[in-house]
């Protein structure tokens, strides 16, 4: 019964995703996903699939990164803008797209996917042009990585942040191993085992963001930067506009950013067992609801996930971003690979195909997953499998 519901959600995507045509011209069916507005200094993005909360694939990924190598060459563009329509910003990478490919044994365009992502992350990153991301609502997965990787973040009053890719069965990627393991104290460690969400305020608070504003502010933003001209200072003008609407918030007494101190003392542990052991002890000692509902995220995320994504922000920390994309491209690959576990693949079919579906974990229990197994996804690819080469400036 449960396959025959995934196979009838998958069957909906699908004419969702694919509507008119086969997989061989599906890409011109993405035109428009990613639309563009010319401006006298800038280029302004919007990342158009609302339905999905704007989820990106692969062709979406592909045309970004050539109209961003193309604009960055270009002395009449000043800067890019990039923002998502409807209520989201981006909720990611779109993982039903990747179950897709997996359940057709179709692991090319798996890898296909992480190549193009990955390289767009590093491209954000190292751009040459300031690049402000105006995250007004749903900010997840790959959204994270395009929003927090490049010059300006701009938060607002609907912001949702997080890396939820544990409760998948994945692992925090795109960059994210990256740019949690810089927050404050073990901040990361907590957001990326938990898949606990921030929201603006928290997100400047912690240094996510560099920005908040109120939604309300956004369009009037817009139109500042729209005026900029290409022989306008950069980025010192864009950083007045923002000043100039943005406002001052701070989070509120229930933020997680409030209990620092209880984040370092569990999470600050070298292995997940004692993580959750440290937030046993203090739920049974006070009945504290924070810890207690951690204890339950943690709980429902893939054992063999918990402790891949903690080792990977660990070894981040003294990493660079290139460094980083590189290994998370390596646990991607092993992932969808499923040698050692289909965890991803039972995650998303648990998670988003079967909506109300237990995930079937394997191993089911932390004392069940081996040292091996985590040091297999954390091993180079192989002779004839090619690790992530990431595009190098001069």
């Amino acid at each position: 019964m449960e396959r025959l519901k995934a196979f009838n959600r998958l069957s909906h995507y699908r004419r969702t995703l694919f509507p008119h045509s086969s997989d061989s011209n599906a890409d011109s069916l993405f035109d428009d996903a990613v639309l563009v507005e010319e401006k006298a200094g800038s280029r302004i993005v919007t990342l158009n699939r609302p339905h999905v909360l704007n989820a990106v694939v692969t062709p979406m990924g592909v045309r970004l990164i050539q109209m961003y190598e193309s604009w960055e060459k270009d002395p009449n563009v000043g800067f890019i803008v990039i923002k998502g329509s409807g209520k989201a910003f981006s909720a990611g990478g779109d993982v039903v797209c990747l179950y897709q490919f997996m359940d057709e044994e179709r692991l090319e365009d798996c890898k296909d996917c992480f190549r193009t992502f990955y390289s767009l992350m590093y491209l954000i990153h190292t751009y040459m042009k300031p690049h402000v991301a105006l995250i007004d609502g749903v900010t997840m997965g790959a959204g994270a990585g395009m929003s927090t990787l490049g010059t300006f973040c701009v938060a607002t009053d609907r912001t949702v942040f997080g890396t939820p890719e544990t409760l998948i069965g994945f692992h925090p990627d795109g960059g994210a191993s990256y740019f949690l393991s810089h927050l404050p104290g073990y901040l990361g460690e907590y957001m990326g085992l938990t898949g606990a969400t921030l929201n603006g305020a928290e997100m400047v608070a912690c240094g996510l963001a560099t920005h908040y504003s109120l939604s309300a502010n956004i369009p009037l933003i817009e139109e500042q930067l729209k005026a900029l001209l290409p022989d306008d200072p950069m980025p010192s003008v864009i950083e007045a506009v923002l000043a100039k609407f943005c406002d001052v918030a701070y989070p509120d007494e229930r933020s997680v950013l409030h209990r620092t101190e209880m984040v370092d003392k569990c999470f600050g542990h070298d292995t997940v067992e004692e993580i959750i052991n440290d937030l046993e002890s203090e739920a049974t000692r006070s009945n504290d609801p924070w810890c207690i509902s951690t204890l339950q995220k943690l709980r429902q995320a893939s054992p063999l996930s918990l402790k891949v994504a903690l080792r990977s922000i660990r070894e981040s920390r003294s990493q660079t971003l290139e460094e980083c994309l590189i290994r998370e491209y390596r646990i991607s690959i092993h992932a969808i690979s499923r040698q050692v576990s289909s965890d991803f693949y039972e995650g998303v079919r648990a998670r988003l195909l079967n909506r109300n579906s237990a995930s079937k974990w394997n191993p089911p229990k932390l004392e069940d997953v081996s040292e091996d197994m985590v040091n297999h996804y954390f091993m180079s690819l192989g002779q004839y499998e090619p690790e992530l080469e990431l595009p190098k400036k001069l």
